[in-house]
Order: C-alpha cells, then structure tokens, then sequence
C-alpha cells in the first residue's frame, strides 16, 4: 500500500490486515516504554490546513513511538501567508527528505492531489467532505474489540446519528462498517442526508427513537456548521429534540450497547447527556486506540515490515 487516500479501495481482508497489525501495536502502546525503532530513519510530515487536535496530535504520536522523525507544518506562521501555492509547499517539504505526508484540508481531493507532486506515501487524515479513512479503522478496531468479535461486525446494528450530508467520517464509516458485515442506519434531517442518496446496504431512519432501543453501537456526530452554507437545520433546540442524546434516550439503549464520537463533541446540542456517565461509553477509547491505529498504518505504508520489527524490534 503506497499510499491511504480512501476506505474505498480497501477490501475487508485489508482491513482486517490493519486491525490486526493495530493489535500489536496497541500492545506496544500498554509497555512502560511504549516505543520501536520500527520506522528510525524515516520522517512523517503533519501538513494541516484545517484545525485539529485528535487526528494531528494522534499521528504525531504514533509516528513518535514508531521511532520516526516528525514535521509539523503550521499553515499560521508558513509561506503560505505570503502567497505560496499548495504544490509549492509539499515540494519544498519533499526536498527536506519526507517519507510520509498526513495531509488534512478542507477542500475534497487535495490529499490525491499531492500524490501528483511528491514520491513520498500520502495520508488523509481528513479533506472536504470527502474521506477519513484512519478515522474509519480506528472506529471499527474500537467496535470489533470492545464486542470481542475478531475483524467482523457480522449481525452488529450501528445507527450513526446526525450531520451525514457534510461527514467526511460518515462517509468512510459507511463504507468500513457496510464491508465487515454490520448493517448500518443513519438518522439526519433530510437536509444533512447526502444529496446524491445512501451507499448499497446503508438503511435511513426518521429519528433517533427509532433506533436507540435496538442498536449495538449508537454513533453520534455534530453539526459541521463550518461546511454549511445555508440554514439547513430551523433551531438548534428542534434538532436536539428529534436528534439528540439525552439521559431519558439513553436509559433505552441495551446494556451492551457503545455509544461513540469522532469529536469534538457539541455538548448540548447532540450530546445531552455526560458521556462518562455512560456505561457503554468509548470515546475516550477511541481516542487511544487512534495512536494504535494509526501507528499501524504507518507501519504498513512505509515498508515498516521490511525493518524487522516481527524480528525483536517490538
């Protein structure tokens, strides 16, 4: 794999290979010392023109504990203030000797777009509308392990809750979840349900009363009122009335059930309810099984096997 630029050309023994992998390297995250010399010598590239704490901070982390050395491009106090193009920047990054480029922005299609400008792996961490494939991994590593079901989500109901028209972590949710076996619903307003219709195998409910009574994992998502460009939602109270949850909804869900969040959470808004108070809370858990994960897609992408790290680097 040269690059990850999206879930869709991954098949579910890919996949599962990276779950897998993302095992060892949770492994390697519970040691006193939690680092390898698996990637020394190579260097990662953290190139974000959106705000981010979780994705960046995670990267950086999983790189660091892979031994490589890390760039931190900060779009604030960059050339690119000063008129420098976007293909200018990753080349000149390029001749500094990166192996590996994260890319978030908020246009679709850049991260495939720098593929064209450098020989390094390219990595979305997140563009537009469009993708967010580690975020997708991470999320289903959290799901198969909590339940104990290996790499499948075979027979799990997952209901993902909210803003789908402007989710670039819906999308490729969609697209994971619908692969391992799970059968998915998502419940929005009509006006955040993406225009050109739903992905094969993916069900639509009118609210979150329909399904928080009979789902494995309830995933919640905010408002991306950043992407929009219109008043798509009438009042904030009526869409966390219809949408949202609170303590009454989530004394319905069963007592297996995971409640997830990619973050950052708008308490009050889709979230009414603490979510620490939630037994079947993971979000923090996602939160440290992204280091995992994304250590393992590292490791994948930049020939991490070829160093030795099966051979005692680990």
């Amino acid at each position: 794999m040269k690059h990850l630029l999206t879930t869709v050309g991954l098949d579910a023994a890919a996949i599962a290979g990276l779950l897998d992998v993302a095992d060892h390297m949770s492994e390697i995250n519970s040691r006193q010392v939690p680092k390898v010399p698996a990637l020394r010598g190579r260097t990662v590239a953290s190139v974000f023109f959106e705000d981010s704490t979780r994705t960046r901070l995670s990267f950086e982390t999983a790189a660091k504990r892979l031994s490589a050395d890390t760039m931190t491009f900060s779009v604030s106090t960059s050339s690119v203030n000063k008129g420098e193009s976007l293909r200018d920047t990753i080349e000149t990054l390029s001749a500094m000797g990166v192996d590996a480029f994260v890319v978030r922005h908020k246009s679709s299609g850049v991260p495939a777009a720098v593929t064209q400008w450098t020989d390094a792996a390219v990595i979305n961490a997140g563009d537009g509308w469009h993708q967010h494939p580690t975020q997708a991994l991470l999320d289903a590593f959290t799901i198969t392990r909590s339940f104990g079901d290996g790499n499948s989500m075979s027979g799990r109901r997952v209901a993902i809750i909210g803003d789908i028209k402007h989710s670039r972590v819906a999308r490729s949710n969609m697209d994971v979840f619908v692969k391992l076996g799970a059968e998915v619903t998502v419940v929005a307003p009509s006006t955040l349900l993406p225009p050109g219709g739903l992905p094969a195998g993916v069900l639509s409910a009118h609210g979150i009363d329909d399904v928080v009574g009979s789902c494995d994992v309830l995933y919640m998502l905010r408002m991306q009122r950043e992407r929009m460009d219109s008043a798509l939602v009438p009042e904030l109270g009526e869409y966390s009335a219809r949408f949202g949850l609170d303590a009454a909804r989530a004394a319905r869900l069963p007592a297996h059930a995971l409640v997830m969040h990619p973050g950052p959470m708008n308490r009050g808004v889709e979230m009414l309810v603490d979510p620490s108070t939630l037994p079947g809370s993971r979000i923090l858990a996602q939160v440290t099984n992204g280091v995992a994960v994304r250590m393992a897609v590292l490791f994948t992408i930049l020939g991490g096997a070829a160093t030795g790290l099966s051979q005692g680097d680990a």
